[in-house]
């Protein structure tokens, strides 16, 4: 039924979403954001379902925007660039407050809105060998739809150590700037996610619905006005020169002005 993503549910009510783009190393296009949202209200209505594990298909978690609807974003004009910084959020937002326990399992790369959507998971399982990055700035961008997610998870100081950078870090320096909840081996990821699932198949599911959403106000997720901030400023990088020069020199590999 969808096009970018699998879903499995077992007799347990444990459902396994997948991003299924692998030859893209599961990149989010505006058809995967649309997918993910159209599935998120979904696993949110269906009282069978008592958790749910988010992987990724092939070698990478998610690497990221697709550049291809990156690319389009150079042509586009502001009100368009706000409705599809409008779709991320929102998908982003729906994942964040689902009323189940949303659990990740990252292998390979998770770059720009692959951190974000660890950072609307619950609790995120890596292997040992994942590797992260908030990689915006090098192309002229910014994490800006993803960075209310992110900045709740991580906290402004760990938030300012890679937010700006581009530098790629790796599943241990995630684990300490709060993206990642445990590490594992590649070969011990699977068991890792099962006992958590486990634990909470052992919860009577209201008390968990209600307890995540509680959790929700007092940490402060993001607001409208947070939410609505971001994608004005990402609308404004958009118009920068940076944003063309950074995403030309990308697809021509060449050099950007700024090295």
């Amino acid at each position: 039924m969808f096009e970018t993503i699998t879903l499995d549910v077992d007799p347990r009510g444990v459902a396994m979403l997948t991003l299924n783009r692998p030859e893209k190393h599961n990149a989010m296009s505006g058809q995967m954001i649309d997918d993910l949202t159209q599935v998120a209200a979904r696993l949110d209505g269906d009282a069978a379902v008592r958790v749910v594990v988010l992987a990724g298909q092939g070698r990478s978690f998610c690497a990221g925007g697709d550049l291809g609807w990156m690319k389009a974003q150079i042509a586009a004009d502001s009100a368009t660039r706000a409705e599809e910084a409008r779709k991320l959020a929102d998908m982003l937002g729906i994942l964040n407050s689902l009323s189940k326990p949303l659990i990740a399992r990252v292998h390979g790369t998770a770059l720009g809105g692959g951190v974000g959507l660890c950072c609307v998971c619950d609790k995120v399982f890596a292997a040992d060998t994942a590797m992260f990055g908030l990689t915006e700035t090098k192309l002229g961008l910014i994490p800006a739809t993803i960075g209310p997610f992110v900045v709740a998870r991580m906290g402004g100081g760990n938030a300012r150590q890679v937010f700006m950078s581009s530098r790629p870090f790796d599943a241990f320096e995630a684990q300490r700037l709060g993206i990642v909840s445990t590490l594992t081996t590649s070969q011990g990821l699977d068991a890792a996610v099962e006992t958590e699932v486990i634990a909470y198949l052992k919860c009577a599911p209201a008390a968990v619905a209600e307890a995540k959403a509680m959790v929700l106000v007092l940490g402060q997720a993001p607001t409208k006005t947070t939410l609505d901030a971001s994608i004005k400023a990402l609308v404004k990088r958009w118009e920068h020169p940076e944003a063309h020069q950074g995403i030309t020199a990308f697809f021509d590999k060449s050099i950007p002005p700024w090295g």
